[in-house]
């Protein structure tokens, strides 16, 4: 980071540009709208229902006709990028060379392993802060069992991830639907579980196996005469250099569970669990109230599972899908552009998680371990 950052002027009001108005830009939208002195005052996307619906939900903001446009705003702050993902490395190269603002960049950094010299080379010489959107690190019950595992286990030796949830959701032109354009299931969705292997064990891995395909979803789809090839599930184990092992479990036909995520955390003195639901929107009425998210810690000695629940803020489950942690991520990221905080999730955290992933795309394809 450089000098000329470091010595800013604390801001009060942090005005921020968006790059890529869909779902999830408009979720980013409802979120900065809770923190306080924090607003959108630009959009772009290519589509324009899109940047209209998105400036509309912003209270307002102007829309760009082009990244260059909302580039040459000179009242933005901060920029925020939720762009399909093969579109992420050009827009950070664009940015850079012209107005290197602090940056919330969506997940995943990138898709093709031949890009990640490039993006290290960009934040070698960024000279404002970057903070990558591993978001499942703020979900409520997460960040308590990442806060507790060490305590509650006595060192966490084994850990295992289980996401069983709805299938990918509709995105504009469909390009969530092909791996060309996503990186692939474990680098587009699991980039997130990834990123906490890392955290929670506090290693690195160095050996990635895993399987994976596509069973049941998306089948009987074409687009422009090609059929989506994108994953819906599949297991992957990973060797630390700690000596701890870590698995991830992912099923995208599986809406029906009570949790949507469960992590589990295993070591000499004992083990703890985090549940969190799914999206409230999609809980159907029928099935009675929406779970609360849970964590709990079961002791080898004395014995006795205690269970406690995390509510969070139905606030913050109204303006995403993501159990309040858009919100949280926001409110990290607002306080450095302030200049008030630090960077949590870095640039070399994306790209680790991005190479895990691309590493589990290759084992599953190959079916042979791959070495990191």
């Amino acid at each position: 980071m450089c000098r000329a950052w470091e010595e800013a002027e604390i801001l009060q009001n942090v005005n921020y540009g968006l790059i890529g108005c869909g779902m999830m830009g408009q979720e980013h939208i409802r979120n900065i709208a809770l923190v306080p002195g924090a607003r959108v005052t630009c959009v772009y996307d290519p589509v324009p229902e899109l940047a209209e619906a998105a400036a509309q939900l912003a209270g307002g903001a102007a829309i760009a006709p082009t990244l260059a446009g909302l580039l040459a705003d000179e009242g933005l702050d901060a920029l925020v990028v939720v762009s399909p993902n093969h579109l992420h490395v050009a827009q950070l190269a664009q940015i850079a060379e012209t107005r290197p603002l602090p940056l919330l960049m969506e997940k995943p950094l990138f898709t093709d392993p031949t890009d990640r010299a490039g993006v290290e080379r960009i934040a070698a010489d960024y000279p404002a802060p970057i903070w990558v959107a591993m978001e499942y690190r703020y979900m409520p019950p997460i960040a308590a069992l990442i806060d507790e595992a060490a305590s509650a286990t006595g060192g966490v030796r084994m850990l295992s991830l289980r996401e069983h949830r709805f299938p990918f959701l509709p995105k504009i032109g469909n390009w969530n639907r092909f791996n060309a354009n996503s990186g692939g299931t474990y680098v587009e969705k699991c980039c997130h579980f990834f990123d906490l292997m890392r955290l929670i064990l506090r290693s690195e891995p160095v050996r990635i196996m895993a399987t994976g395909g596509q069973a049941v979803n998306h089948l009987t789809e074409t687009y422009d005469g090609r059929t989506p090839d994108i994953w819906d599930h599949g297991y992957v184990i990973a060797d630390f250099a700690n000596g701890a092992r870590a698995m991830l479990e992912l099923c995208m036909f599986a809406e029906g569970s009570r949790f949507q995520e469960e992590i589990c955390a295993l070591g000499p003195e004992g083990k703890i669990v985090a549940r969190v639901p799914g999206p409230g929107r999609f809980w159907p009425e029928t099935a009675g109230p929406a779970p609360v998210p849970e964590l709990e810690i079961s002791p080898r000695h004395p014995k006795g599972p205690i269970l406690r629940e995390i509510p969070v803020d139905p606030a913050l489950l109204t303006a995403g899908d993501h159990n309040g942690s858009t919100f949280y991520q926001h409110q990290r990221f607002n306080a450095v552009v302030r200049g008030e905080g630090r960077v949590e999730v870095g640039v070399e955290d994306g790209i680790r998680a991005v190479a895990m992933g691309l590493a589990a795309q290759e084992s599953a394809t190959t079916g042979r371990a791959v070495e990191l």
